[in-house]
């Protein structure tokens, strides 16, 4: 319940004492945004039987009705409005309201935490609302400017490029050392600038001299391909050669394993 409710009800939407970083403008900014929610959406569910003469009411959120007697959700600010129960939860992430306290907004119901996202940006990294007229913007979601740095380095990445490592920004250093996938011709990392080709599991530069038949070296991207024993080919022909002169193909497996002189 109190992992829930700080989720639903994160104590940073409301008091900045939880956010010691904020620049004055920022805190007096928080302190109005706060004060605004209270006054006109904040309220808290009552749990109570249906009366008489809403029997047959439907239900707000599923649209069945609540007859006489049945265990109801009522909010004062929304009228003589019921909901099941079960039914009584955030409008976009239909989590079950701890402790029935909603914020409203154009007659539905909302936690905490989708309420203030209505109105203001939500950094990513921080988990605090965003005051600042400036902010960055990448893959769908905002952080503030100091905090759109390297998960691992923590170098600023503003203007610079990045690439994402689950759900966070990671500078192209970082990602080529700790996260890049070693190419299975060359063997070499695939940088964030390389292309790449995938197959059950295994990873090749997308360039031709790397994903390639590793019988007659044609390349493959965009291509049928055939696979054995981890190897690729342009055709069930070239798989069988290659089997059939396995005793004699030192020369074809080296060919495949390092990538070849650009004079090849």
């Amino acid at each position: 319940r109190a992992r829930a409710l700080l989720q639903q009800l994160p104590p940073q939407d409301c008091d900045e004492r939880y956010c010691p970083d904020l620049a004055e403008e920022e805190r007096r900014q928080l302190r109005a945004f706060s004060a605004r929610r209270r006054r006109e959406a904040l309220g808290q569910g009552l749990a109570c039987p249906v009366p008489g003469p809403c029997h047959g009411c439907p239900c707000k959120k599923c649209g069945r009705r609540l007859n006489k007697g049945d265990p109801g959700i009522s909010v004062s600010r929304l009228g003589d409005q019921f909901w099941h129960p079960s039914c009584f939860s955030c409008h976009l992430c239909h989590q079950p309201l701890v402790d029935l306290i909603y914020f409203q907004q154009d007659g539905r119901i909302y936690c905490g935490r989708h309420h203030a996202e209505l109105f203001r940006p939500r950094c990513a990294s921080c988990d605090q609302l965003i005051f600042m007229e400036e902010c960055i913007e990448a893959e769908g979601r905002r952080w503030h400017l100091e905090h759109f740095c390297c998960l691992e380095c923590d170098v600023p990445l503003r203007g610079q490029r990045y690439v994402m490592r689950s759900g966070r920004p990671c500078c192209c250093g970082c990602f080529e050392t700790l996260f890049a996938e070693p190419c299975q011709a060359c063997g070499d990392p695939i940088g964030a600038d390389s292309e790449e080709a995938t197959h059950q599991g295994l990873h090749w530069h997308a360039r031709a001299a790397c994903f390639c038949c590793s019988l007659c070296r044609k390349p493959l991207r965009g291509q049928p391909l055939t696979s054995r024993r981890g190897r690729l080919f342009c055709s069930e022909t070239c798989s069988l050669g290659r089997d059939a002169s396995s005793t004699a193909s030192d020369s074809s497996d080296s060919a495949f394993a390092s990538a070849p002189s650009p004079d090849s």
